[in-house]
């Protein structure tokens, strides 16, 4: 049974949830699930790479989320010809109109925020996409032999056109491990398409009103993370992905034929604390198989890394997940 301060954290944690979701849906028509596992990986301190056509509003999903947090926002347009300075910071030299004397002083880049998004991440080149790397993993910027600290909470929310590749620099997979989630959005429903041209062709205006701050979203997060788990949820997880290793004895036939590597532990650790945050939104007190299940595609998509065989025969990570969930979890 719940102890009462626990069973108190949790229905607070859903009275914040419960006025976020009321703004964003100002906002965002239909999406429950894109903004629900953008929510949970936001509770679990990770960051998101969301990917989807060009107009399904994956930017003012992002922009608007920002809105409603009382936190510190960043938007940096990824291009070809963005240097890791550009987003980082740099170094400038100032003279001390007093003495004469000049010195460095570092001004922080747009990095330097509680809430990034990278728009179109993969546009910048490798040596920008490795600036951010160290801040997604350590939460720092390190330039000219100093370390600064990122603000806390810290979330990259990254968008990517699947269809445009042109002069685009693929994410490398030690990046795409940084990802907690790859969130995939997909075209809305009919009903919804009517409700989102009506409201964007109107004089409509959203007015968004901020529902919580730094402090609380940390205090949220701590009650995630202290949210219990059983062994036998962490067990069958660990093992899941496991299989998803093709030199695993347990792996299935279509991830010895498919996959040219599996997950790492990181995968684990995030199913962990997804499962949870799931089962906080949902007002549990504890994650069940269910809740493992229900984050599986987005943690694990950009995590299974498929082999040539795969490409010809037009297989995806995701489907390879689905057979993997069906004979397994």
């Amino acid at each position: 049974m719940a102890k009462t301060t626990e069973i108190d954290s949790i229905k607070e944690l859903n009275l914040y949830v419960e006025k976020i979701y009321n703004e964003i849906a100002k906002v965002i028509i239909g999406q429950k699930q894109v903004i629900e596992q953008v929510l949970i990986s936001l509770f679990c301190n990770g960051h998101s790479l969301i990917i989807g056509v060009p107009g399904l509003a994956k930017t003012m999903l992002v922009n608007t989320i920002a809105q409603i947090v009382d936190l510190t926002f960043n938007r940096i347009q990824f291009t070809p010809d963005l240097m890791p300075s550009d987003i980082t910071g740099t170094e400038v030299i100032e003279e001390d109109r007093t003495t004469g004397k000049r010195n460095f002083r570092f001004v922080k880049g747009p990095l330097f925020a509680n809430v990034i998004l990278a728009d179109e991440i993969n546009r910048a080149p490798p040596k920008t996409q490795s600036a951010l790397l160290q801040a997604m993993q350590e939460y720092k910027v390190t330039y000219a032999g100093a370390t600064y600290p990122l603000p806390t909470p810290f979330f990259v929310l990254a968008t990517q056109n699947p269809i445009e590749q042109e002069g685009t620099y693929p994410l490398p997979e030690a990046q795409l491990d940084r990802f907690m989630f790859t969130i995939n959005i997909g075209y809305p429903e009919k009903t919804e398409e009517i409700e989102i041209v009506k409201t964007t062709t109107s004089a409509y205006q959203a007015d968004l009103k901020k529902v919580i701050g730094a402090e609380e979203f940390i205090n949220l997060q701590k009650i995630i993370r202290r949210m219990p788990v059983s062994d036998e949820i962490i067990e069958r997880t660990v093992e899941l992905v496991g299989r998803t290793r093709p030199e695993n004895k347990n792996a299935p036939e279509i991830v010895k034929k498919y996959v040219a590597w599996g997950a790492g532990p990181r995968a684990s650790q995030y199913l962990t604390l997804g499962a949870k945050a799931k089962a906080a939104l949902d007002g549990r007190f504890s994650p069940n198989l269910d809740d493992v299940r229900y984050v599986c595609h987005p943690v694990l998509r950009h995590r299974i890394i498929t082999n040539f065989a795969a490409e010809a025969e037009g297989i995806k990570s995701d489907h390879i997940i689905d057979e993997l969930l069906k004979n397994f979890l």
